[in-house]
């Protein structure tokens, strides 16, 4: 578990499930992702954070607000999985945060703990992170954290149709020496 000040990062939990779904699958909150999705396809998504927590040691972590316990979002590390891109198994920062919790640097805590935490328990040069153009709160973070734009990373998502401007990805990164 990592703690911060106001947070705690840890691994997922089945249970889980449920509030996960409630607090990001809203139009606001998914607005950058295509739109509110199946409760299967959230699902999934833990699955996968639960499969990534066993076999790597890491994952993108359910956050919670230290002094109620409440989940707030998710936030942490993986490798990327989009086989044919740029960044295809780079280490990736990435975050959730529930609506009521934006415009209070909680992601911004949330996801420098995350890359903290990457640079003492791996070894990977860089950390990178990614988003649509249109997602500027996301892509302002990411220069806050001390990220760099770097074009040459920069893919299509393959979730995306061809013409949905979602899918065009933005790549920023932060090197260890950096750091």
């Amino acid at each position: 578990m990592i703690e911060t000040e106001r947070l705690a990062l840890r691994p997922w939990r089945e249970a889980d499930k449920p509030r996960f779904r409630a607090i990001i699958n809203t139009p606001a909150m998914m607005t950058h992702f295509g739109g509110p999705t199946t409760d299967d396809a959230l699902d999934a998504l833990i699955d996968a954070q639960i499969a990534g927590q066993r076999d790597d040691g890491f994952s993108m972590w359910a956050v919670d607000w230290r002094a109620s316990g409440e989940p707030i979002g998710i936030c942490g590390l993986r490798r990327a999985h989009h086989a044919g891109s740029p960044v295809f198994g780079m280490l990736e920062a990435g975050w959730r945060i529930a609506e009521a919790y934006w415009r209070r640097g909680v992601a911004r805590e949330a996801a420098m703990a995350s890359i903290n935490w990457g640079w003492a328990h791996t070894d990977d040069a860089a950390i990178v992170a990614y988003t649509s153009p249109s997602n500027e709160p996301s892509w302002r973070l990411m220069q806050k954290l001390g990220m760099r734009r770097r074009t040459n990373l920069d893919f299509r998502h393959p979730r995306f149709a061809g013409d949905d401007p979602l899918g065009e990805m933005i790549v920023y990164a932060v090197e260890r020496s950096a750091a």
